[in-house]
């Protein structure tokens, strides 16, 4: 078991994806961890989460093994601050790095900010464990559609992050560097349906950018999944693409409407948006080989390729434009996790507002 008596750390670990990625560890899928630690600079987020965890007082669903208080643990810090960083990765053999400035907006806004979280906050994690020779085993560096092809702040700064901990398997060859990189993850914070479940309960309207508009969707789970298989199968400097279902945004408002008289407004592009993501581009699909349920784009830097003629799996990009649910897939996947909102109970709701 890959985790078993392992000690982590999930820098970002209060956000979405480090909360399911919490859950999942400590239901001892890959093994039962030594210890959890949770590392962010968000204290009310991580007061919330310890309290909820602290108040289980018997086997769950979430923790089917005793003595999650000794288990799990918390540090405030910030990957940008290169000494809080370097206390926590001593103590660590695997890292989750799920830190990030990843609203579109606000990094277009706050380019600079976006660039100490996502570029200098990765570097912050090779140089510690290179300078200091930590006995680190493998670092997941988290990130997003976005990256491929970039034409936002967001996506600049974790394209750079990716090439970062490419690099950096031939700085610190004890330690294997691998990435992953996925679409919208369903529900997530700041993402769209919470803000169209909120314009609903309003009685709207919705707001789209442009009906053209297609996205990659994925449940926080299946961006678990693609993290774990990372830390299963993925070779020095590979970053895993999971192969998910894309859609257009407006039918994603449609279907969350149903029969409700709501109409949807198209509001126009934010600063840095595209109207298609791409997860491989036509030149990374040069080097991306077959993994069963995922992608494996292989590093561009050719000393790290183990293969010298690999299989070429895709003949042309990999975008949310092409192959796109139809409208009955799509509420199928909404209503499989719970996200499509029932007409009543929203009634209700309203009526106690």
């Amino acid at each position: 078991m890959l985790l078993e008596g392992k000690r982590i750390l999930i820098t970002g670990g209060t956000g979405s994806l480090g909360q399911t990625l919490v859950r999942r560890i400590l239901k001892g899928e890959l093994g039962r961890p030594k210890k959890v630690i949770v590392f962010s600079r968000d204290e009310a987020k991580q007061h919330e989460m310890r309290m909820r965890y602290l108040n289980k007082r018997a086997a769950t669903d979430d923790v089917i093994y005793r003595k999650v208080v000794e288990t799990l643990q918390f540090q405030i810090g910030d990957v940008r601050d290169y000494s809080s960083i370097s206390s926590a990765l001593r103590d660590a053999d695997v890292v989750f790095n799920a830190a990030a400035l990843k609203q579109v907006p606000t990094c277009e806004y706050f380019p600079y900010q976006a660039v100490l979280t996502n570029i200098v906050g990765p570097q912050n994690i090779v140089r510690s464990i290179t300078e200091q020779g930590l006995p680190v085993e493998v670092v997941v560096g988290i990130s997003t559609d976005k990256a491929c092809k970039p034409v936002n702040v967001m996506g600049m700064t974790k394209s750079i992050q990716e090439r970062i901990f490419i690099t950096a398997n031939l700085q610190c060859q004890h330690t294997r560097f691998v990435c992953v990189r996925y679409g919208n993850v369903l529900a997530s914070r700041g993402s769209v349906i919470p803000l169209f479940h909120e314009q609903i309960r309003n009685g709207g309207p919705l707001t789209i950018t442009t009906p053209e508009m297609t996205r990659f969707l994925l449940s926080l789970d299946h961006a678990v999944d693609t993290v774990f298989a990372a830390v299963r199968d993925a070779k020095p400097g590979e970053t895993y693409i999971p192969r998910v279902p894309a859609t257009r945004v407006v039918d994603v408002a449609e279907a969350l409407i149903g029969d409700r008289p709501i109409q949807t407004v198209a509001t126009g592009i934010r600063p840095g948006e595209k109207v298609h993501e791409v997860l491989v581009s036509d030149e990374e699909r040069h080097r991306t080989v077959d993994r069963g349920s995922y992608y494996a784009i292989m590093p561009i830097l050719p000393e790290l390729r183990t293969e010298a003629d690999p299989r070429i799996c895709l003949d042309e990009e990999y975008s949310s434009s092409r192959d796109l649910m139809n409208k009955e897939e799509l509420r199928d996947l909404l209503r499989e996790h719970g996200l499509l909102m029932d007409q009543n109970a929203a009634a209700e709701e309203e009526l106690l507002r």
